[in-house]
């Protein structure tokens, strides 16, 4: 085999570092970009925040010697009276008037956008805060230390959990040490919707010996009497091990009110009775709304069957939702829709994206080490190039953030020119857009549009959307043009709100009715849709 060269030529695509940083960086949502930002700030001694400071005074070395004026000897002779004069309203009057007024007014005034630099030790004047607020003493300032990290605005939102709850009332029973443990062992052993999910006898078995038969027969005796009550305390249902006995809890709950206030048999003591009975049959002959099955297996008649249905959906199947203690997802909008009116009488309304300040950083390279670094002229030619290239890694990742924005901006906007109509008029003037549309307008690949519309929103006058949400596939109408799937999910949406309850409509029915709206959609893809919307099916949808 013989060796030799050989030149040829080839092109193929090479992401640089900084490309890199770009495409992360644009695929990252707000809350993961603050992240990255803090990171960055940690990491990088080059990068630092551009905050607007206030203008500090001049101290130093090189005012020392600076000769003091005459306002400057006449105020502070004032001050020196006035601490060594008792604190009276009288006195600070004589001291006020032996001086000029305008010229302490003006020697002590302070300019109204200042907000203080930290460079004078100013004690606050209470007064500010309102009348109402009283200055700290030292009788109740070791009482208040503990305390001053507090807001009252969080104090007010902590919420009491389903075990806080159910503790603060077993406080009330008199129960021996024993019976107060196994109540309080299965509190905490509730989820958060408020069921036992663990049986007695498995209970039992994590605490004692599985082998000593004794031991366990007296935990499941014991477990089995502060069942009876916990399932006796607020809120009605809870600490029930499946669906059938929460339901059952809360009708017995008030089948025992309608006893207490009348002895006399009526008819929501005969409607709690049947729904008691339907419960204790099979749950998926209720979820079928199966009243043909549930007038054979309780012998009652349709209409008892019905009412009792009927009460039974007014129950609450998670009893301790109302304690749930949710961590909201609050979505803040990357972009703002700018409203620009009408260019004239008659014409369409103008709109255009606007970025929001509030969650864009702002960075900047920190000015005193890079010129320090521009003028270091030593002999550590390895640790000055190391230094020279964290320099340039602020620089890009600066540069990064900016083609970020921009690119998002860009985006918005050529979204908000396609979806003009869902701007005037919601979402069932939602025209059909997919990813190539706005790349091939930009000029930019599919997959850096998706990255830019994913987790990144916009604020519109019917909402806050994400970027993803603007872009559907079209279905073909009688007219050759296409419906957006999104203004298709609208009307059948709208369809099923005026739909009568006695009669819902049917998928068949639906796809029908969006044919005479000359929307060509099969009967499969109304149903897709419908369970997208969470719209249940005909017969559970049905009035009984």
């Amino acid at each position: 085999m013989k060796q030799g060269l050989s030149l040829r030529t080839s092109q193929h695509l090479s992401l640089t570092p900084q490309l890199q940083q770009s495409i992360r960086l644009l695929q990252l949502s707000t809350l993961e970009l603050s992240q990255e930002v803090e990171q960055a700030l940690d990491d990088n001694p080059f990068l630092e925040r551009e905050t607007d400071e206030a203008v500090r005074e001049e101290f130093g070395v090189s005012q020392s010697d600076a000769p003091a004026e005459s306002s400057e000897f006449a105020t502070d002779s004032i001050a020196v009276e006035a601490i060594n004069t008792p604190a009276t309203f009288d006195n600070a009057q004589e001291i006020a008037t032996k001086s000029n007024s305008d010229d302490i007014a003006e020697s002590i005034s302070t300019p109204d956008d200042w907000d203080g630099d930290g460079s004078v030790d100013i004690s606050p004047d209470d007064s500010e805060w309102g009348g109402d607020a009283t200055a700290s003493t030292s009788q109740n300032s070791s009482q208040n230390n503990s305390e001053s990290t507090l807001d009252a605005t969080e104090l007010a939102r902590q919420q009491e959990s389903l075990t806080m709850h159910l503790h603060r009332q077993a406080l009330a029973l008199r129960l021996s040490e024993l019976d107060s443990a196994a109540l309080r062992y299965l509190i905490e052993s509730l989820n958060d919707d408020g069921y036992l999910e663990d049986s007695l006898q498995s209970l039992a078995q994590s605490l004692g010996d599985a082998n000593d038969i004794e031991q366990q027969d007296e935990l499941v005796h014991r477990f089995t009497m502060a069942l009876h009550l916990l399932q006796s305390l607020e809120p009605t249902g809870v600490g029930a091990r499946d669906l059938s006995e929460c339901l059952s809890l809360q009708v017995k709950a008030k089948l025992s009110d309608l006893n207490l206030e009348s002895a006399k048999p009526t008819q929501p003591k005969q409607t709690c009775q049947t729904a008691l009975s339907i419960l204790k049959q099979p749950i998926d002959l209720l979820a079928r709304r199966d009243l043909k099955k549930l007038v054979q297996q309780c012998r009652e008649s349709e209409a008892n069957i019905k009412d009792a249905i009927a009460l039974i959906a007014h129950l609450e199947p998670k009893p301790g939702r109302i304690f749930a203690d949710v961590q909201r997802n609050i979505i803040v909008p990357d972009v703002f829709v700018v409203s620009l009116g009408r260019s004239k009488p008659g014409a369409e309304p103008q709109f255009r994206a606007q970025l929001n300040s509030d969650i864009m950083p702002k960075l900047r390279v920190h000015d005193i080490y890079a010129n320090a670094l521009k003028n270091f002229k030593g002999e550590g030619a390895s640790g000055a190039m190391a230094l020279q290239q964290r320099l340039q890694e602020a620089r890009w990742f600066i540069k990064s953030i900016q083609q970020r924005f921009d690119t998002i901006l860009r985006v918005s906007n050529a979204i908000i020119e396609r979806q003009k109509g869902f701007l005037m008029h919601g979402e069932l003037a939602m025209r059909p857009l997919v990813l190539r549309d706005i790349a091939d307008e930009l000029g930019l690949h599919e997959s850096t549009i998706s990255r830019v519309t994913t987790a990144k929103y916009m604020s519109t006058p019917f909402g806050t959307y994400e970027l993803k949400y603007f872009f559907g596939s079209g279905l073909s109408t009688e007219g050759g043009s296409n419906a957006s799937s999104t203004a298709v999910r609208a009307l059948i949406k709208q369809f099923v709100a005026a739909e009568n309850p006695k009669k819902p409509l049917s998928d068949n029915k639906i796809a029908a009715m969006l044919k005479e709206q000359g929307i060509d959609c099969a009967r499969r893809t109304v149903a897709k849709y419908r369970d997208a919307l969470k719209i249940a099916p005909t017969n559970l949808r049905k009035l009984l």
